[in-house]
């Protein structure tokens, strides 16, 4: 996802309000958001500040394909989360314990989840969309399995298989 729209997204804010926040225009930050222009560092910062988020710049490894695939499943499972917290919350709060049992050799990274699975649904929603490489190694061992329905999951590897061709 593009670093503006998520960005404003995790702010809950519009691009209009975005725009004013920071003292640029709406059709500007959709042109940031659909890539059409970049924004300079400094506009970043300001972005940020606008958003009441802190800009941190940081190089990780670049997503691999599985990577990139994986984070795709979790945004439309974030998308879920929003729409039907309860649901799916129960849902990850189950499979956790049964993969708890099963598996012990990854109790750090469940111990983990356990704690995520009790913040915000924004919080959850940001570390499960996250790039870094702790957030992928998460979401190795996601407890999220069975929230997508077959035809969803179908979805997402088809919209996945035309961005890579793009790519």
């Amino acid at each position: 996802m593009n670093a503006v729209r998520e960005l404003r997204e995790r702010a809950h804010l519009t691009q209009a309000e975005l725009a004013e926040l920071a003292g640029t225009s709406q059709p500007t930050i959709a042109s940031y958001e659909a890539g059409r222009k970049s924004p300079t560092l400094r506009t970043l910062k300001r972005l940020a500040d606008a958003a009441d988020r802190h800009l941190v710049i940081s190089f990780v490894p670049t997503l691999t394909r599985e990577d990139r695939r994986s984070l795709a499943l979790h945004r439309a499972i974030s998308r879920e989360l929003l729409e039907s917290p309860a649901r799916v919350l129960s849902r990850a709060r189950r499979n956790l314990t049964r993969m708890r049992a099963q598996h012990g050799g990854a109790r750090v990274l469940f111990d983990e989840w356990a704690r995520i699975l009790e913040q915000s649904v924004d919080e959850i929603v940001a570390v499960m969309t996250d790039h870094g490489v702790h957030a992928r190694d998460l979401r190795q061992v996601t407890p999220f399995a069975g929230v997508l329905s077959a035809a969803q999951r179908t979805s997402v590897y088809a919209g996945f298989a035309r961005s890579e061709v793009e790519r």
